[in-house]
């Protein structure tokens, strides 16, 4: 059994999976909400102890077998960073990393985890290289998520990136493939190429801005812009398109963002863009998200489904059905 375990910032998910060999199969999953700060920024232990009590209900309550649990960081609160060394061994890409981390990331590498994965060599280019994606976190961060985890009962096994995650649950393995997931503060992009992350940055245009924003253009109530959010989204012909009229501006705003990561990928890493986009987190669910989307950039946008390669009972379909989006962080945690 393998759980994922998801701490975002307004919510908690957690997935169980069991591979029998050939496939994964769905044991058991559940969602809570929580108000309140997100774990990194949190200050005082009641808070910390008040989440961890939510996390070990959701935990019985979803019915989840294991204790050991992997999570994952922020993705506005780490940094990766695609980098290129000449064609090395991996011990001398390890020894390099060691030495020449520091100049890659804004903190001191006594204070920072710091891990590398070879993404790809390339021998056939002049002069060859390696691609090697750098990933550090803070010392600090790591230790509070695992306080939290640990207060819960649960025992932490690994720690990633939520787009390392997102890459695992989505992405396909014969593609270059754009994945936008939308939390409620930041809007976080990820290139995959053939299953592997090349390439990410976060926004904080997200799910909070967007409420504002129909708040603000309709005069409502937060709660009452949320709702409406989720139940008209950027449909042209619901509520006469007032709620697709207030929203357009900001999810614009994404949609450019969306586009310079693409162009930087293609001549940073002189790499073929992506050919899809796949949506997740909460705003992927709004109505009309997704074509919405295509128009804007101009390629195929699909909201993403974590199960797709995951065997699901019919009962737990009916329970996920709409959810699934929110399930990708988790899903892909559990999938290591």
């Amino acid at each position: 059994m393998s759980v994922g375990l998801d701490i975002g910032s307004k919510s908690v998910k957690v997935v169980e999976l069991v591979n029998d060999g050939s496939a994964w199969k769905l044991r058991s999953s559940g969602i809570v909400s929580y108000s309140g700060n997100s774990v990194d920024d949190m200050k005082s232990d009641k808070e910390e102890a008040t989440l961890a009590d939510q996390i070990k209900k959701l935990h019985k309550e979803a019915k989840v077998g294991s204790k050991d649990v992997a999570i994952s960081l922020p993705e506005p609160k780490v940094y990766i960073r695609s980098v290129k060394f000449p064609l090395l061994t991996d011990s001398e890409i390890a020894s390099a990393v060691k030495w020449e981390a520091e100049q890659y990331i804004p903190i001191p590498k006594e204070e920072a985890i710091i891990q590398h994965q070879i993404i790809e060599r390339r021998e056939t280019t002049s002069p060859p290289s390696t691609i090697v994606l750098l990933v550090a976190a803070p010392k600090v961060l790591v230790s509070k998520y695992a306080k939290v985890v640990e207060s819960a009962g649960l025992r932490l096994v690994a720690v990633e990136t939520e787009l390392m995650s997102l890459v695992r649950s989505l992405a396909p393995i014969d593609l270059t493939v754009m994945i936008v997931d939308f939390g409620a503060i930041s809007t976080d992009i990820a290139i995959a190429k053939n299953g592997q992350l090349m390439f990410s940055r976060s926004i904080p245009t997200a799910g909070e801005a967007f409420t504002r924003a129909v708040a603000q253009g309709l005069g409502v109530e937060p709660k009452q812009a949320e709702e409406y959010k989720r139940t008209y989204g950027l449909s042209a012909g619901q509520l006469d398109g007032k709620v697709k009229t207030v929203l357009d501006p900001v999810f614009r705003t994404v949609a450019e963002e969306v586009k310079k990561a693409s162009q930087f990928y293609k001549s940073d890493a002189q790499e073929e863009p992506p050919t899809r986009v796949i949506l997740s987190g909460g705003t992927s669910n709004m109505p009309d998200v997704a074509s919405y989307f295509s128009a804007l950039l101009g390629i195929e946008v699909v909201v993403g489904n974590p199960f797709l390669n995951v065997k699901v009972d019919p009962e737990a379909s009916k329970t996920l059905a709409g959810y699934a989006p929110l399930y990708a962080v988790s899903t892909g945690l559990a999938m290591r």
